[in-house]
C-alpha cells in the first residue's frame, strides 16, 4: 500500500537530472533577469554535502541503475529528492531499507495522526539544533494540516505533546536515566495520557530523528536550494567561474586538502589492516577470562567519557530552533564533566533481538521487522574493500565501531573483547564518533577530514550510517526496557 504518487509525466518532466536541482548557470540567470524581470536564486552550498564533492555524489545515480530507480521511487512518493537521500545513495541497499521505514513511520497507518508525527520529528531534530530537519518537517507539518500556532513554540502545542519533552530530552542526551516512572507519567496523565501503542510510535520517531540529526551533521548535509539557508540571490564572488562550476566545487581548495591528507597519512590503511590481522591471530591463540573482559569494558567506557567532543565554548541554540524544546542547557557534556559514571547495561539481560524487537512489533505491527532489517543491513553491509584494497574482511572493524558507540551508552556485550577498540579506532576517529553520536551540532569539516584520510567518501558515509543506527538502537533499548519494566 502506498500513498498517491505523482503522475508519470510529471516524473518524466523532472527527468531526474539530479544535477538540475543544484546548478543554475549564469547564462540562464542573466536571461531570467533580463527577459522576465525576476530574481533567480543560486545554491549557497557546493551540492548536497559540505564535506563531499558534489560530482562524486551525483555520479552515483549515473553509474548505478538501482540507485537511480530508488531515487525515482522516492521522488514519486514525496515529490522531492532530499540531500540526505542523495548522500545515502552511496549505499543503495541501505537507502532502500531506510526510505521504506521512514515512509511507514510518517505516512502509513499508525497510532499517531500525521501532524503529530511531523511535530515529534521537529521536537527531536531541534534537540540537536538540526535546522535542516526542523525546516523539512515544519513544511511537512503544515502540508498535512498542522496548526501553525504550534510552530510558535512547544508551549503552544497540546499538553500531550508538551509532556513528551522530558522523554525527548533524556533520550537524546542521557538515555540511561530513563525509568519506568517516566513511562508511567506519560501513560497515566489523565485526559492527556498516551496509549502504549502511541508511545511506541513516538519513541521510534524520537530515536529516528535524534540519530538522523547525527547523520545530517556527520555528512555535512546542506539545505536544498528551495529551503531556508539553501540559496542566495547575490552573484558569485569568484568571477572566473560560472555558477555551475562553483556549485560543483570545481575551485582549487579541495585538491590541495586531498594532497595534504595523502601525504600526512601514508600507510594508514595498511597499518589498520595489519592490526586487524594481529587481533584475529590473538583471538585464535588465547581467550581472556570473563573478569578480564569485564575490566576491559569498564576501562573503555570510562575512557570514552574523557574523549572531548569540542573545545569550542557552548553556544546557545538559535531562537527559531530552541522554541521547540525545553532546557537547552541539558546535554551529554554536563554529565561527563561531573565525573559521573554511566551504569552498565548488560545486553544479555535486555537485547534488541530477544526483547525490544518483539515489543515494538506487538504494539506497532511491522515496524519492529523494518527496524530489524535496517539494523542488520547496516551492520552487515560490506563491499570487502578498505580504500584501494580488495577482498578484505571488515567485520572486525564494523563490530568495533558499533560496540564502541554502545559502550559510550553503557551497553556491554559479554562476548566482545573491548581491548580491540583501542587497537582499531585512533583518537581522531573516537573524537569524530563521540561528537556525531553525542553532540552532532559541533561537527566540523576538519573532524570529518581528520579520520581515515586515505579512505573513500563512500566509506565515511558508511561509517556515519553505522553511527546513526547504533545510536538509534542504543536509545531504543533504554526506552523499551523502561516500557517493559512498567508493563511487568
Amino acid at each position: 500500500m502506498r500513498h498517491a504518487v505523482a503522475p508519470a509525466e510529471n516524473v518524466e518532466n523532472h527527468s531526474f537530472a539530479v544535477t538540475g536541482l543544484f546548478k543554475i548557470c549564469t547564462h540562464c540567470e542573466r536571461l531570467g533577469k533580463k527577459d522576465l524581470g525576476i530574481r533567480i536564486p543560486r545554491p549557497l552550498g557546493n551540492g548536497p554535502s559540505r564535506f563531499i564533492p558534489e560530482k562524486e555524489i551525483l555520479q552515483i545515480s549515473k553509474v548505478d541503475s538501482r540507485t537511480q530507480s530508488i531515487f525515482e521511487d522516492a521522488f514519486a512518493a514525496l515529490g522531492r529528492l532530499d540531500n540526505i537521500s542523495l548522500v545515502m545513495g552511496f549505499h543503495p541497499q541501505y537507502l532502500e531499507s531506510f526510505l521504506r521505514t521512514q515512509h511507514y513511520l510518517l505516512q502509513m497507518d499508525g497510532p499517531l495522526p500525521l501532524h503529530y508525527r511531523h511535530y515529534i520529528g521537529i521536537m527531536a531534530a531541534a534537540r540537536h539544533q538540526c535546522s535542516y530537519l526542523v525546516n523539512l518537517h515544519v513544511n511537512d507539518f503544515l502540508q498535512v494540516g498542522g496548526d501553525p500556532k504550534w510552530l510558535n513554540g512547544l508551549f503552544e502545542a497540546p499538553q500531550k505533546l508538551q509532556q513528551l519533552g522530558e522523554l525527548n530530552k533524556i533520550l537524546a542526551h542521557r538515555p540511561w536515566l530513563l525509568t519506568k516512572e517516566h513511562i508511567e507519567g506519560l501513560l497515566k496523565a489523565e485526559e492527556h495520557s498516551w496509549s502504549l501503542a502511541e508511545l511506541i510510535h513516538a519513541v521510534v520517531l524520537l530515536t529516528h530523528y535524534h540519530s538522523l540529526a547525527s547523520f545530517t551533521f556527520g555528512c555535512g548535509i546542506t539545505p536544498e536550494i528551495h529551503c531556508d539557508g539553501g540559496h542566495t540571490f547575490r552573484p558569485p564572488s569568484l568571477s572566473q567561474y560560472c555558477v555551475c562550476d562553483i556549485a560543483n566545487g570545481n575551485g582549487h581548495a579541495n585538491h590541495h586538502d586531498d594532497l595534504l591528507g595523502n601525504q600526512d597519512m601514508c600507510g594508514e590503511v595498511e597499518v589498520l589492516m595489519e592490526r586487524m590481522k594481529q587481533l584475529q591471530e590473538c583471538r585464535d591463540d588465547e581467550e581472556a577470562s570473563q573478569e578480564e573482559m569485564a575490566t576491559r569494558f569498564e576501562r573503555e567506557k570510562t575512557e570514552s567519557m574523557l574523549v572531548v567532543t569540542s573545545e569550542d565554548e557552548e553556544s546557545a541554540p538559535p531562537r527559531d530552533i530552541s522554541r521547540h524544546f525545553e532546557d537547552p542547557s541539558y546535554g551529554y557534556k554536563d554529565f561527563s564533566r561531573r565525573g559521573e559514571q554511566v551504569p552498565t547495561f548488560r545486553a544479555q539481560d535486555y537485547s534488541w533481538e530477544d526483547h525490544g524487537f518483539s515489543l515494538v512489533n506487538r504494539l506497532y505491527p511491522d515496524v519492529g521487522q523494518m527496524l530489524d532489517e535496517k539494523f542488520h543491513m547496516v551492520y552487515n553491509l560490506t563491499y570487502n574493500t578498505m580504500a584501494t584494497h580488495k577482498d578484505v574482511d571488515t567485520s572486525m572493524l564494523r563490530r568495533a565501531i558499533w560496540n564502541y558507540i554502545h559502550c559510550m551508552f553503557g551497553i556491554r556485550y559479554d562476548d566482545y573483547d573491548y581491548g580491540e577498540i583501542n587497537q582499531l579506532l585512533d583518537r581522531s576517529f573516537k573524537i569524530y564518533i563521540k561528537t556525531i553520536v553525542c553532540s552532532p551540532e559541533k561537527t566540523t569539516k576538519r573532524m570529518y577530514e581528520s579520520f581515515w584520510r586515505q579512505f573513500q567518501h563512500s566509506e565515511k558515509v558508511h561509517v556515519n550510517l553505522l553511527l546513526m543506527e547504533a545510536r538509534m538502537q542504543a536509545e531504543l533499548l533504554y526506552a523499551l526496557r523502561a516500557i517493559t519494566r512498567y508493563m511487568t
